[in-house]
C-alpha cells in the first residue's frame, strides 16, 4: 500500500476572540490522514488520530466536514493545506 500525502486543517479557535482580550483570533491545526473510504462527493475521506474529525477533501482543497456522532455539528476550518507527512489511517468499520 503506497503513503499518501495527508492536510493539516486549520480552525480558528473560538475561545481567543478579540473580545477575550487576544488582539486576534488563534489559531489550531488538526492533521488528518487519507483513508480508502471515499465521502458523498466521491472525494477520499480524511480523518485525524483521534477518529473524530473526518473531513472529505477534494483535489481542489475543498473541504466538507463529517459528522462522526449524533447531533455533532462540526466546524469548518478557516484552510485546509497539505500536509508534509505521509501517512495512511484504516478506516473504522461501519460495523464495529
Amino acid at each position: 500500500m503506497s503513503a499518501h500525502p495527508g492536510f493539516d486543517l486549520i480552525f480558528a479557535d473560538p475561545d481567543s476572540s478579540p473580545l477575550r482580550g487576544a488582539g486576534k483570533r488563534g489559531q489550531h491545526t488538526v492533521h488528518v490522514a487519507w483513508t480508502s473510504a471515499g465521502g458523498p462527493g466521491g472525494h477520499p475521506i480524511y480523518v485525524d488520530s483521534t477518529g473524530i474529525i473526518r473531513a472529505e477533501i477534494s483535489a481542489r482543497g475543498e473541504v466538507r466536514m463529517l459528522a462522526t456522532g449524533f447531533g455533532q455539528k462540526p466546524q469548518q476550518p478557516v484552510r485546509c493545506v497539505p500536509s508534509q507527512e505521509r501517512d495512511v489511517v484504516s478506516e473504522p468499520s461501519a460495523t464495529a
